[in-house]
């Protein structure tokens, strides 16, 4: 059954498959849906299924410019509510630190000031601000939280998308660049060094709030859950009952679906298909090269599955605009990490699978471990 009105219920023989957005039309994505996944209403919380002694819940609530939805195994609805709960309560508390839409957040606070002084932040805040810098360092800029001008530039921010005049994106460009952000762990201060520089944690911050999502339900006894942000990052806590892991599928351009078992690990998606607009036969996506300030060319999707949602969230959009090959350089350094990269066009397209599970395979801790040994043994891409 499958009903695609808000608060829909959609039933399957097999509880616990979640599927991630498709880069086709909607007709491609409720195909997926329809045969894929088991949700419940975004008003409520519905007992989906029974597994021993334990039923299968899950409860859809907006936060952070998307759906979250939880699913989860309980003993009844009370204790199911319970566990919604707390995890919705630090999504949004999450929100109103991360979020630049919220002139009230800390991140608002930040982007405020720290171009005219050096603004003192909490701990949590600075530590997802270096992890962010981190990642600039590592993928050689590919990943970067201050694109903001950039998106403005193009009309991304809030907008549909157009191309920007010459002295417009040249203007953009002077402000963004990660390199020009300064953290001082000594005095835990964020300073700009240019004026019009803002932080965007869009790349990250849906993740980061998985992971927390994911130490919270553990610390209160969950054990098989998963957490889906907006069908862009999922993390898998255990398996449903009697169950190795959980199934998922993630639509492929051409209508084709890639399907992986998930097990105590997080799984990103990126595409060209999010926000972007078209000129003059050419796709124009919303995922920036902050080298170039233009839009990723030739791209259509990333998928990466890491031990950690945080990761796999920003490792997504890093290896999306570095391709497989810097991509597949990158990745040797995460311990667990595998990816799939879609090339091309939908008419005309190519894959590339690096450390890609198979559909059998089981993605847990013990796996990570083994392919870690791999990596260790073989440093080749």
């Amino acid at each position: 059954m499958w009903n695609n009105e808000i608060g829909a219920v959609v039933s399957s023989p097999r509880p616990g498959i979640a599927i991630l957005p498709s880069p086709d039309a909607s007709a491609f994505r409720r195909f997926a849906w329809c045969a894929a996944l088991v949700l419940a209403a975004l008003a409520g919380l519905t007992a989906l299924c029974k597994a021993g002694s334990e039923q299968l819940f899950a409860q859809s609530r907006q936060a952070m410019g998307t759906t979250f939805t939880i699913y989860l195994y309980a003993a009844n609805e009370e204790q199911a509510s319970e566990y919604f709960e707390a995890a919705f309560e630090e999504i949004e508390r999450l929100d109103e630190a991360l979020s630049n839409y919220r002139t009230s957040s800390e991140l608002s606070r930040i982007n405020r000031l720290a171009a005219n002084e050096a603004v003192t932040t909490d701990p949590e805040v600075f530590e997802l601000l270096q992890r962010s810098l981190d990642y600039s360092r590592r993928s050689g800029g590919a990943f970067d939280i201050t694109v903001g001008p950039l998106m403005r530039a193009w009309g991304f921010f809030r907008g549909k998308g157009r191309y920007p005049a010459a002295e417009v994106l040249a203007k953009a460009r002077v402000s963004v660049g990660w390199q020009r952000v300064v953290l001082d762990p000594a005095t835990r201060t964020v300073h700009f060094l240019v004026p019009g520089l803002e932080l965007d944690l869009g790349g990250i911050g849906k993740g980061y709030a998985v992971d927390r999502v994911v130490v919270l339900l553990r610390e209160m006894g969950v054990k098989s859950a998963l957490i889906d942000a907006g069908s862009s990052t999922i993390y898998a806590i255990g398996a449903p009952p009697g169950k190795p892991g959980w199934n998922v599928r993630v639509p492929q351009p051409g209508n084709r679906l890639q399907a992986v078992l998930l097990r105590d690990a997080s799984l990103s998606t990126s595409g060209n298909y999010e926000k972007y607009f078209q000129l003059d036969g050419r796709i124009y996506c919303h995922i920036m090269n902050p080298q170039t300030g233009e839009p990723v060319q030739g791209m259509l999707q990333t998928t990466v599955i890491t031990p950690e949602a945080t990761d796999s969230d920003a490792l997504s959009t890093a290896v999306f605009v570095m391709g497989p090959l810097a991509g597949k350089r990158l990745l040797q350094s995460i311990a667990g990490a595998s990816a799939f990269w879609v090339l091309g066009n939908p008419e005309a397209r190519r894959t590339v699978a690096w450390r890609w599970p198979d559909r059998d395979r089981r993605t847990s801790r013990a796996s990570r471990a083994m392919n870690s040994s791999l990596a260790q043994r073989n440093a080749g891409p």
